[in-house]
């Protein structure tokens, strides 16, 4: 017990060592010391708007995130219901959008489904699917099924941005996370700044799945998708992570998790939430 508490004594002053290093060197640096050698190509958000300027240019992906809170006692006919349509629309090429993945959430908001959406194509296949689905007689009873389960439901058009991986279908099991960041207005292009280097960090474990901003729904929302074996395998990844150089550095400007900061030490965000969830069987990513 003495050395466990000992070792965790240990890593807590390297954090707290290596976070007063990298404050200092960024109070004392200005403008054109730390700050300007970590971000040598640092983007303008003066001279385009940040979709154009984080996102990927080399595809045209369009993300819809769904969250539905279901009534308690519907959740597997809910389930039931929405792979079966999941399926057709996958199994039909006439519509131009698959589902990423499909959740229930574990830890966070209870009795909720949230399903991620990709339009290849951008915004016109995202109206043509919607023209197509308005006209799908199937598709409207399915609605109407589904209404009777639902408590309320909400949604948010994403891009993905272009230092993170993009989602692709992975074997199980897995539970998986997302970390859900509201930010200050006008702090996108410095959040994407500092992560295009933090992520790095994070592709040892193949945790990383994707990482996305709002456009339309509520703004100056990111949120990092995360797979993991278990709640253990997440805490070791977590901690292995602290533990290299730079990992610090980035992210005590985007993330409250080190040690007890409050939100007001934290520049860039406003609030925080982190949601743990299991695949639904339909899910692409298991």
């Amino acid at each position: 017990m003495a050395t466990t508490v000992w070792s965790k004594g240990q890593m807590l002053f390297g954090y707290s060592s290596r976070l007063h290093r990298a404050t200092r060197r960024f109070s004392e640096s200005g403008d054109k010391g730390w700050f300007r050698s970590v971000f040598a190509h640092k983007l303008d958000a003066r001279k385009d708007a940040h979709s154009n300027l984080l996102s990927k240019k080399e595809t045209s992906n369009l993300y819809k995130i769904q969250f539905h809170n279901v009534k308690p006692e519907c959740m597997e006919a809910y389930n039931s219901l929405e792979a079966e349509v999941q399926t057709r629309l996958h199994q039909n090429q006439d519509y131009p959008c698959e589902v990423v993945g499909s959740w229930n959430t574990w830890y966070g908001e209870q009795d909720q489904a949230v399903h991620l959406w990709r339009y290849r194509g951008g915004y016109p296949a995202l109206t043509e699917c919607l023209k197509k689905l308005n006209n799908d007689k199937a598709y409207f009873e399915f609605r109407k099924e589904r209404a009777k389960m639902l408590i309320s439901r909400r949604n948010q058009l994403l891009l993905e941005f272009s230092f993170w991986n993009e989602p692709v279908p992975r074997p199980g099991p897995n539970i998986y996370e997302m970390r859900t960041y509201f930010l200050k207005p006008g702090t996108m292009i410095e959040w994407g700044n500092h992560w295009a280097r933090a992520i790095m960090h994070r592709q040892e474990n193949n945790e990383a799945i994707g990482g996305f901003f709002s456009q339309i729904g509520d703004l100056y929302v990111v949120h990092h998708l995360w797979a993991y074996e278990s709640l253990q395998s997440r805490e070791d990844t977590r901690s292995s992570a602290w533990l290299k150089d730079g990992w610090d550095a980035n992210v005590y400007y985007t993330d409250n998790g080190l040690l007890s900061l409050s939100l007001s030490s934290v520049p860039l965000i406003r609030s925080m939430e982190s949601r743990i969830m299991i695949p639904t069987k339909s899910s692409p990513l298991q």
